[in-house]
């Protein structure tokens, strides 16, 4: 089966450059499956999941933000943070989504809420991410 180039970077450098049968990826307006030859495309990524299925095997990434840009033989995924669900220091995930649930409780002002309340999504798609594997 024909294949797509897949490179992940983020301001830290390159997370991951590999091939992929096909890649999944949550965007802003809902979640997209690229195969290799789609159509030239850039959009928003959500905090989400990103999979990379070759052969019978999926590689989860998890991603904060970003976008991701498709050319028919490429898939760039530009993210403010990745990490590959092999990378993910559970614990310490565990323990960012627990202080972030507990500031949200005490929430001070709707900015800070706001802020926590990305801290929170950010770190249960890294738990998420991390049992996907």
């Amino acid at each position: 089966m024909k294949t797509i180039k897949v490179n992940i970077v983020t301001p830290n450098g390159p997370v991951s450059e590999t091939e992929a049968d096909m890649v999944i990826a949550s965007t802003e307006t809902g979640e997209i499956g690229i195969l290799p030859g789609h159509i030239a495309m850039v959009a928003p990524l959500q905090i989400g999941a990103l999979r990379l299925k070759k052969d019978n095997t999926t590689v989860n990434v998890a991603v904060h933000g970003g976008f991701i840009e498709v050319r028919p033989d490429v898939v760039t995924v530009l993210a403010q943070n990745a990490e590959l669900a092999t990378d993910i220091d559970i614990a310490r995930a565990q323990r960012a989504a627990k202080r972030a649930e507990e500031q949200l409780q005490a929430k001070a002002d709707k900015l800070d809420a706001q802020l926590v309340e990305l801290d929170l999504k950010r770190a249960i798609n890294r738990i998420n991410v991390h049992n996907m594997k």
